[in-house]
């Protein structure tokens, strides 16, 4: 079997069977005794007039989200894979979930739906039809809105990491705080989620929908993959020196173990070499400057691009 079938295979079985949900709660186990159940980074909660983003620190670098409107109380959960660490975060803030926002089926962002339906039985759990997530109560797709007291997400279909992947794009209007967009596997502080269900061309129609975004929208992603995802990029673009400042940054919070989130979608259209598709300097990096001047289709060549920074990200070191 080559490698890319054994892959194919191994995605099969975590994706499509209960081989995921073992191996989700083997990584559960492991990063309990990696980090002594203190989580994998140090995650202050970010307040806005009242409008309360905590990121919750799960497995070995993932994270959940409980966003609270704390005049109301009224609270929601956006991918809670790990039910012991969100429920210790749900006790610490006093509060009583309304909802789970799911941006996709994989188990360690829908891996907790079962267990706190089965804590919170009025619990109502939101996910695209058409990634067969866990325990949902209601499915959601494109243009839906979905108002809980005066948190107002906006659905966002983005197809390319999962077929039905979904972001949360949360109108802050009411709080005078700018939008947060909750982006699961699909967009990355510096990088992107790997292309398992779609092409390349699905998923740069999907990020070139997400960048039509307010530059000062929040992007709050599913992992804590900064640090590497910089030095990738610092590889493709090394005089790119927004790359080198956000890169040095990162490298000194995560020495104790700080988040390096939220950044911004302006911020990331100066850094992530995924946004960066048209940049001369990455075209030329990944080999494809040749291309540049004989292809008269710009998205396709983008689409080469992105497929070709796909690949080397995924082998780098």
């Amino acid at each position: 079997m080559s490698n890319s079938l054994f892959y194919k295979f191994c995605y099969f079985l975590y994706a499509k069977t209960r081989v995921g949900r073992f191996y989700h709660h083997r990584q559960l186990r492991k990063a309990r005794r990696k980090f002594n159940n203190q989580g994998h980074s140090v995650c202050p909660a970010h307040v806005f007039n009242g409008l309360k983003v905590q990121p919750i620190a799960m497995s070995l670098d993932n994270y959940g989200y409980l966003v609270c409107d704390c005049h109301t109380g009224i609270s929601v959960l956006i991918d809670p894979a790990d039910t012991e660490t969100v429920q210790r975060t749900l006790e610490e803030e006093n509060v009583v979930p309304t909802a789970i926002l799911t941006t996709h089926k994989h188990w360690d962002h829908a891996g907790g739906n079962e267990k706190l339906k089965a804590i919170y039985p009025d619990l109502r759990i939101y996910g695209n039809s058409q990634d067969d997530i866990p325990a949902v109560t209601d499915t959601i797709m494109e243009g839906d809105v979905l108002t809980f007291g005066q948190l107002i997400f906006n659905v966002h279909l983005t197809p390319g990491h999962t077929v039905g992947h979904l972001i949360y794009e949360l109108d802050c209007t009411a709080f005078g705080a700018p939008r947060s967009v909750f982006s699961g596997d699909h967009l990355f502080v510096g990088g992107i989620g790997r292309i398992f269900e779609g092409t390349a061309s699905v998923m740069l129609k999907s990020l070139d929908s997400t960048m039509q975004l307010p530059d000062s929208s929040l992007i709050w992603p599913g992992h804590e993959y900064t640090q590497e995802n910089l030095e990738f990029a610092v590889h493709l673009e090394p005089d790119n020196d927004a790359v080198q400042n956000k890169l040095k940054w990162v490298q000194e919070q995560r020495k104790e173990k700080h988040t390096t989130i939220p950044s911004t979608i302006g911020e990331e259209k100066t850094f992530n070499p995924f946004l960066r598709t048209d940049q001369p300097s990455i075209i030329q990096a990944v080999g494809l400057d040749k291309e540049k001047d004989s292809t008269a289709d710009r998205d396709a060549l983008r689409a080469k691009v992105l497929a070709e920074v796909r690949t080397r990200k995924d082998h780098f070191r």
